[in-house]
């Protein structure tokens, strides 16, 4: 009889075991992460979307500003031991193995340089920073703490973006001689983003400048991918106030000018569209790329004015370079290969273009770049 029960136990465990598999339990210790910064605004969406994902453990959040860290803990039921004023403290506390940043992008240099200093790694929104100086700084940074110093953009995720990389790299339209990238909105009042946001976008020291650093980073990188890593010879850059009444310290409308020794690309930056827009337009020898959203394409090859014109869906792009927080898992855990589009030295070479973005249009001349930094 004893055996009898004994064997009975050991069945109904194994069948524990493996309908708890069934059902979904993570098979995985989930990504301790902090938060760091509550003002801007795509951190709402962040802590919506994962606040409760067994893939990470939210274990901290630090913000100086009192109000918005009560706000958020009680928007998102954090336990008021997680929240904290200082960013040391919460690292030292909580030991996440690293930070989400949602600060000014003025902050991204302290913030690199205090999580290389304690061994943590970075993933921050857009762009990478508010200066070439600063820029080189948190390289130096993340590599005497050897810590991944990651960007997150958008459109990183976007099928139709890797779409257009891959069909340039099977050659697919020729050797690439004009990209034409748009991305932008109404502006960041008009689509009516947060107060906190709003203040920091619109300060030329906290952004770097207005749609020229918010959207022309988007052309800058995805053009850097393009040319495999390539950086300009020449910047040239035009800038206005359309709507000085609301953005009196910073350009709302910004043009960028990239060429290369084959090649050139349009980077349109704007807080004037009519509507919210993310595309890219990729002109070879013998045909063109153009992405429709996040998830088409519209193919013409042949080098001929008949050619015809496809569209097609994008593929799938392969896990984990489709979801920020699975990219991030997989190079910090797992070792995975940056992504082009995130690395450090990509946005090195983007802040560079957009440092000299803001000296061309300021003084209105063509910028050279030095053949090496």
């Amino acid at each position: 009889m004893f055996r009898m029960l004994t064997g009975f136990f050991v069945w109904i465990s194994i069948f524990t075991a493996i309908s708890s598999a069934q059902a979904g339990a993570p098979t995985r210790p989930p990504l301790r992460v902090g938060i760091v910064g509550l003002v801007h605004g795509h951190v709402h969406g962040f802590l919506a979307q994962y606040r409760h994902s067994p893939e990470i453990d939210i274990v901290g959040i630090a913000e100086p500003d009192q109000q918005l860290l009560s706000k958020a803990g009680a928007r998102y039921g954090f336990d008021r031991s997680l929240l904290f004023t200082s960013l040391e403290e919460m690292i030292a506390r909580t030991h996440p193995q690293a930070v989400l940043v949602y600060t000014n992008t003025f902050d991204h240099r302290r913030v690199v340089e205090t999580s290389a200093r304690l061994g943590v790694h970075v993933m921050m929104e857009k762009p990478l920073a508010v200066s070439l100086e600063d820029a080189l700084a948190m390289e130096k940074a993340a590599h005497a703490g050897k810590i991944h110093v990651l960007v997150n953009y958008e459109t990183s995720w976007y099928p139709s973006n890797h779409a257009a990389y891959d069909l340039v790299h099977q050659g697919a339209i020729g050797d690439v001689r004009k990209v034409v990238v748009h991305d932008g909105h109404k502006g960041p009042k008009e689509i009516g983003v947060e107060p906190e946001f709003l203040n920091w976008l619109t300060d030329p020291k906290l952004n770097g400048g207005g749609a020229l650093f918010d959207f022309g980073c988007y052309g800058a990188d995805l053009m850097t991918w393009l040319m495999d890593g390539q950086r300009p010879q020449t910047v040239t850059a035009v800038t206005q106030q359309i709507k000085p009444e609301i953005y009196t310290r910073v350009d709302d409308e910004a043009t960028i000018v990239l060429t290369y020794p084959k090649a050139q690309a349009i980077v349109q930056a704007s807080w004037n569209w009519p509507f919210g827009r993310k595309d890219m337009e990729v002109y070879g020898q013998t045909g063109s790329i153009v992405t429709v959203q996040r998830d088409d394409i519209r193919l013409r090859r042949g080098g001929n004015d008949s050619s015809p014109e496809e569209q097609r869906v994008a593929k799938a792009v392969p896990s984990p370079y489709d979801d920020e927080l699975a990219y991030l898992r997989a190079v910090i855990v797992e070792g995975a290969q940056e992504d082009k589009l995130s690395s450090l030295d990509t946005n090195v070479t983007v802040t560079e273009i957009l440092d000299a973005a803001r000296r061309s249009a300021a003084e209105g001349k063509t910028i050279r770049l030095a053949p090496s930094r």
